[in-house]
């Protein structure tokens, strides 16, 4: 028996993309990125396309790699890299892998790794239309678009994609949304005077899949949410089933007097006499310091919170009374179904959101895959842990 792990139900995840699809008339993006939240790239990706996603979609050029070594070949986005990488775009352009582009800079350097290459630059030109972040401002838009439709008609690139990111899409009916899809579509308006159509366009986020159809176009990227992580708490569940569930096994208990200080600094004390609890699980493994004297847990079927720092490897929880002994089970969060804390439980806890609590999860937690064939039809399915 391991001593702690994350559960991941990957036919959750397959599920959830179904549920996600349902809602849409629009292709469908897995987003896979950071290990697939915590999850695993690999099985959440298999999980995703079982379930019909169409594309995967991932922050890094290396991660993209990675599906392709593991001999996924449905497109693949990646949408951030830097003009240093150019080894890494070398592979990328050979892999079939789609890269997006922001700037002319970056699309100067993606044609100088193209030439070098048998096949065309797969690209997805990105607008900024409020986020901020990357992307091509309105008033450098006509540029990058120019020059990129000048490359597709020298067939160095194929541009398959325009696209954008919300900024509050989580809060419905906010009105940047609504301005952000009409920049978008603006965008879009003069691409086309200019004479680049692309083949897809994309801006809904998960939260903008299930709120706001307006803003679905021809894919919709969904990250959070083919977690069975609400991307609108405040509107309920949407249907969908949290994939991951993180357990561990009580290292040692013992009785202590009342006024007795716990762990580091002392930041709690007991008020009478109690059973302490070990949980082998830190800071190291992605349980946040600050959950100290906050993060709920489950025990013998009660909830309880953590009693004292955090530290690297370990946790204390002060279970009172109750009779519990070493090596039993503790359940940090899961679905919620046995009334164990959810991800959502620890996000309102540490003031934080669910996407951090389950993509923190550290590679020393193993995880253990349930549901695998739903997902896998061969022999290459993993081991229990990744």
């Amino acid at each position: 028996m391991l001593r702690s792990e994350a559960i991941v139900d990957l036919a959750a995840i397959r599920a959830n993309v179904e549920t996600l699809r349902s809602g849409t008339e629009a292709e469908l993006m897995a987003v896979v990125k950071a290990d697939g939240y915590g999850h695993g790239l690999v099985p959440a990706a298999r999980a995703a396309l079982a379930g019909g996603a169409r594309w995967l979609g991932v922050a890094m050029i290396e991660e993209a790699l990675a599906l392709r070594a593991a001999g996924i070949r449905e497109p693949v986005l990646a949408w951030l890299w830097t003009r240093q990488e150019t080894d890494e775009l070398r592979l990328a352009v050979d892999a079939g892998i789609d890269l997006t582009v922001s700037s002319t800079a970056a699309l100067e350097t993606v044609l100088a790794t193209a030439a070098e290459s048998a096949t065309p630059a797969r690209l997805h030109l990105k607008i900024d239309t409020g986020l901020s972040r990357n992307g091509a401002t309105p008033a450098d838009w006509p540029a990058l678009v120019t020059a990129a439709g000048r490359a597709a008609a020298e067939g160095t690139v194929d541009i398959i994609g325009i696209w954008s990111h919300l900024v509050s899409a989580d809060v419905p009916d906010h009105p940047t949304t609504k301005s952000q899809i009409e920049v978008f579509t603006e965008a879009l308006d003069i691409a086309a005077a200019l004479g680049v159509r692309p083949q897809i366009r994309h801006l809904a986020n998960s939260a903008a899949t299930v709120t706001e159809p307006a803003a679905h176009f021809d894919l919709v990227r969904t990250g959070v949410a083919i977690y069975g992580l609400s991307p609108v708490p405040e509107r309920g569940d949407f249907g969908l089933v949290p994939a991951m569930t993180l357990r561990s096994h009580l290292a040692n208990v013992k009785r202590v007097p009342g006024g007795t200080g716990v762990s580091y600094g002392h930041d709690y004390l007991t008020d009478r006499d109690t059973t302490l609890a070990l949980v082998p699980l830190g800071y190291a493994d992605g349980i946040a310091r600050n959950a100290t004297n906050l993060g709920p847990v489950s025990i013998g079927g009660r909830r309880y919170r953590i009693s004292g720092r955090v530290a690297m490897d370990q946790f204390v929880v002060d279970v009172g009374d109750a009779a519990v002994s070493e090596g039993d089970e503790v359940i940090l969060f899961g679905p919620g179904t046995a009334g164990e804390p959810t991800a959502q439980d620890w996000a309102d806890a540490l003031d934080t959101i669910h996407f951090e609590i389950v993509t923190r999860i550290g590679a020393r937690v193993p995880r253990t895959y349930r549901g695998l064939d739903q997902v896998w039809a061969d022999d290459s399915k993993p081991a229990s842990t990744r």
